[in-house]
């Protein structure tokens, strides 16, 4: 999976529990409980549900002369993008929607890392990432190695990829996948050594088909809270949804809520 610009623009560098609206926001679509929730989608409220959970833990916002919306933690340590209407570049093919970043120090200009994830990310493994994020005293750095992400996707049935058992793994239906590699081009990272190979993910449903949604982590982002996400992502529990991806019909076991 890799990142690409948008023609136009020139090269720019949760768990069921948690506490989101399941009211139908424009339309009269019953709701329902979903599994397999890495390919259950967004419900078309990524922006909205997540804006809400970040104003929820205490993050102010405002709107930036780029037309982005900007969340920021209390410590100004953390930093959360809706950047879907600047387009500033795709993963996979897809635009992408929030950017995700840390600072050392809030009077840094730079940021330490950056996670990036397009439209479609379920919003529940986006949700428990940013709540880890949330959680951390020292939102820059982290302790844990790359060998913390994979066994919390192969603990709830996803199995390492035959050929890189170290860096991928991959859902039981080969659906989706998350894996060690070469950054995309435009992704930023404090780290300034060429060749850094940060976390991807991606639900590609049907092989050779359109990408349902891709994540990119760079390289500097703690492995703990990529295992997070991953965690999140594989879990069995069911999710709420109103609308479902057209691109997974009959992939999807759906549960009506009545």
């Amino acid at each position: 999976m890799a990142a690409s610009e948008h023609p136009d623009l020139p090269e720019a560098p949760l768990n069921s529990h948690h506490p989101f609206d399941s009211s139908t926001p424009s339309s009269a679509d019953p709701a329902c409980w979903v599994s397999p929730r890495h390919l259950a989608g967004d419900d078309g409220r990524l922006a909205e549900q997540i804006g809400t959970l970040l104003t929820g833990a205490g993050w102010r916002s405002w709107p930036t002369a780029r037309d982005t919306l900007l969340y920021v933690s209390p410590d100004e340590l953390r930093g959360a993008e809706w950047i879907l209407a600047s387009y500033p570049f795709e993963l996979g093919g897809l635009p992408v929607a929030w950017q995700i970043s840390a600072r050392a120090h809030p009077a840094s200009a730079m940021t330490e890392w950056n996670a990036y994830f397009t439209n479609g990310t379920p919003l529940e493994a986006l949700a428990d990432f940013l709540l880890a994020l949330d959680a951390r005293a020292e939102p820059d750095a982290g302790f844990d190695g790359p060998e913390t992400v994979l066994p919390a996707l192969t603990a709830q049935g996803w199995v390492r990829d035959i050929d890189r058992p170290v860096t991928t793994a991959t859902d039981p239906a080969f659906t989706s996948s998350v894996s060690l590699e070469p950054l995309p081009d435009l992704v930023h990272d404090a780290d300034p050594r060429p060749d850094l190979a940060g976390w991807q993910a991606w639900a590609e449903p049907v092989l050779g088909d359109p990408y349902l949604w891709c994540a990119t982590f760079s390289a500097s982002v703690p492995h703990d809270l990529v295992a997070a996400f991953a965690s999140s992502l594989a879990s069995p529990v069911p999710v709420l949804r109103h609308t479902l991806p057209e691109s997974v019909e009959g992939r999807l076991t759906v549960i009506p809520t009545g």
